[in-house]
């Protein structure tokens, strides 16, 4: 992923089948990715939990290894369990203030919790180390504004997510950075570069041109689609996704990486 371009790497979160890691695995990740990563870009740790307390340890854990940032979602467990308002600012006010780096509210549909602007304003605001939001929710663009427009300077990172697969709109709404996958980082960053300068139709040409592959990703594989561009492209030895998993269909992978190749990203060629 440095070779890819990236501005830095997000460890054990959703697409890094984090719910699949037994705690004794997640400590093996944590310090091995750091340990290789070694500086060279900045690594965001996610330590998201339904517990607060094993929220906070992991929180110190990360920031003792050398995170430089920490992404948490908001409390919840299964289909049920979900912390109110008051109980997720508090979440996230404890590990806070028990942290120096910076951290990173996840609103992905993963949680099931709705997010109100005002309660990540209120974040923003009342809480100095939360001024980095990755909105990943239907509607993203349009939270994106809002949060920006009620926060203001306070919002320091508004981040997209989802694979990119509402990139344009959310860097039109204001968004300054997105967090995909490890599929194709290298074609999305130049979206962003050339957003940034100014110069939207280079930006939405860009994006065209990657968009059919974000979409298959999106829609069709999800955290598959890398393993699978790893292992064609030698990066890996094996795609394989942990049960109750299904492994990702063989015409799909066929699909996938049709859509792939054309664009030569550097995830097919990394490790011939």
């Amino acid at each position: 992923m440095v070779d890819q371009g990236v501005d830095g790497i997000c460890i054990l979160a959703n697409y890094s089948e984090q719910f699949l890691l037994s705690d004794e695995e997640r400590n093996t990740l944590l310090e091995l990715c750091l340990n290789h990563v070694a500086g060279r870009v900045p690594v965001i740790v996610t330590c998201s939990h339904f517990s607060t307390r094993i929220a906070f340890e992991r929180a110190l854990q990360a920031e003792a290894a050398g995170a430089r940032m920490l992404m948490l979602m908001p409390p919840y467990h299964g289909a049920a369990l979900r912390a109110d308002e008051h109980g997720t600012f508090e979440h996230f006010s404890k590990i806070a203030q028990a942290v120096s780096i910076p951290v990173m509210v996840q609103d992905a549909p993963l949680s099931g919790v709705t997010l109100s602007v005002s309660l990540l304003a209120r974040m923003a605001k009342e809480l100095p180390q939360v001024n980095y939001f990755k909105v990943e929710m239907p509607g993203a663009a349009d939270k994106l504004r809002a949060l920006i427009a009620v926060g203001g300077d306070e919002i320091v990172g508004p981040f997209d997510g989802e694979e990119s697969i509402t990139l344009m709109a959310d860097l039109d709404a204001g968004a300054t950075g997105t967090m995909p996958s490890a599929l194709l980082p290298d074609l999305i960053k130049p979206v962003l570069e050339h957003h940034r300068a100014g110069h939207r139709e280079a930006a939405a040409s860009q994006y065209a041109s990657i968009l059919p592959l974000i979409n298959y990703e999106n829609r069709q594989c999800g955290l598959r689609a890398t393993k699978a561009a790893m292992l064609d492209g030698g990066v890996i030895q094996s795609d394989t996704v942990r049960h109750p998993f299904p492994p990702l269909h063989p015409d799909s992978r066929k699909s996938l990486l049709e859509l792939a190749r054309p664009l030569n990203p550097v995830v097919l060629s990394w490790g011939k």
